[in-house]
């Protein structure tokens, strides 16, 4: 009877810990290492994800990364709208240079009839990981970018409109970054 009352109360100390932390903090503490199950990595808030992604280990996040890199996802959209007789900008995917993160394909800067201009990804070729995004930066980091929107598709063909007024000559630089890990995956310059 004395163990039963000793665990009892040990656990009644330990969940009480627990919820202090939260009532203290405003939110829970989110644990990679309670669960290296990469759906339960997928299913946290973008928010959630990059704090558990600062509270890894690099073990862990190579883990996340080599999980990702074993799925891909494929998309072929079209560009079937008129497009207006502009010169466009152009570049080619290369990867990160760390033998892991990798990407090849075109990049073009297309601007239809209507005025409204897509980044265009063609043949893409990219290692896939969790929260990667399309970026217009100013260079190989996230200093000073344009936001896209989210990848696609790690392989294939795919749109992105392009806010109006972005001066392409200072944000020349097509980005493949995944927010969580702030990981460059891939890169082209645009030339004109």
């Amino acid at each position: 009877m004395k163990r039963t009352t000793r665990i009892f109360l040990g656990v009644t100390i330990i969940i009480s810990l627990a919820a202090s932390v939260t009532l203290i903090t405003g939110k829970p503490q989110i644990s990679f290492a309670a669960s290296s199950n990469v759906q339960n990595f997928m299913n946290m808030t973008e928010e959630q994800r990059i704090q558990a992604a600062k509270n890894m280990t690099q073990e862990e996040k190579q883990k996340v990364m080599n999980e990702f890199s074993k799925q891909n996802s494929t998309v072929d959209e079209n560009m079937s709208a008129t497009m207006k007789n502009t010169k466009a900008f152009t570049g080619n995917f290369v990867g990160s240079g760390d033998g892991f993160h990798k990407a090849e394909g075109v990049v073009k800067v297309i601007t239809l009839a209507d005025g409204k201009t897509f980044l265009r990804l063609e043949n893409l070729k990219a290692t896939n990981g969790p929260d990667l995004y399309v970026y217009l930066s100013t260079g190989k980091d996230v200093s000073d970018i344009v936001n896209l929107g989210r990848l696609k598709g790690n392989i294939g063909n795919q749109n992105y409109e392009i806010p109006p007024g972005t001066n392409l000559s200072k944000y020349d630089t097509v980005l493949i970054w995944c927010k969580a890990f702030s990981t460059l995956f891939g890169s082209a310059k645009l030339l004109n």
